[in-house]
């Protein structure tokens, strides 16, 4: 009668551990929104998509930088002074211009801290932002392509023979 409660203990604790192997497995863990809701309806479809406005003129940080970035106010109101200017998504824009407050863009892609991703080598190594962004032209609403997992950005490393040592990306 005693090795019942035992057992049970023991099959729990296997349980337990088989479930902790998955989850370790499968980090880092994201279960944030792939296509979140933006402050501001902005379509890359009709950006990049049909005015074929290159990834770098609004993400200019991208090939000097870590991060990509996102354009600042001053560069969307440029454009919009002029074009689609009674569209309520840029009178939304202009408003946010005129109040010198920045957009709260959702983050769509996002890292953990001790990931080291510099964009900018990425793009002198000739690796376009559809391998990781996916067709963001012909996107409406950008959603994240990538899974981002260790595993899928070894398997990139691989394909432009890249170094894969571990301090290459983690510090």
């Amino acid at each position: 009668m005693k090795k019942l409660p035992l057992l049970l203990s023991l099959v729990i604790v296997g349980a337990l551990g088989t479930v902790a192997l998955v989850l370790l497995y499968n980090l880092p863990f994201d279960g944030r929104d792939r296509a979140p809701q933006q402050p501001l309806a902005f379509s890359h479809k009709t950006h990049a998509g049909d005015n074929n406005i290159d990834c770098r003129y609004c993400h200019r940080q991208a090939s000097v930088s870590t991060t990509a970035g996102i354009p600042d106010l001053e560069t969307c109101r440029s454009c919009h002074l002029f074009i689609a200017k009674d569209h309520p998504d840029v009178k939304k824009l202009l408003d946010y211009y005129d109040r010198k407050e920045p957009i709260p863009w959702v983050r769509v892609y996002l890292l953990p801290d001790h990931v080291y991703f510099p964009h900018r080598m990425h793009l002198r190594a000739g690796v376009e932002c559809r391998s990781c962004h996916g067709e963001v032209a012909g996107m409406e609403r950008i959603s994240r392509q990538a899974s981002l997992k260790m595993g899928w950005c070894l398997d990139c490393h691989r394909d432009y023979q890249a170094s894969i040592d571990c301090w290459t990306c983690h510090i």
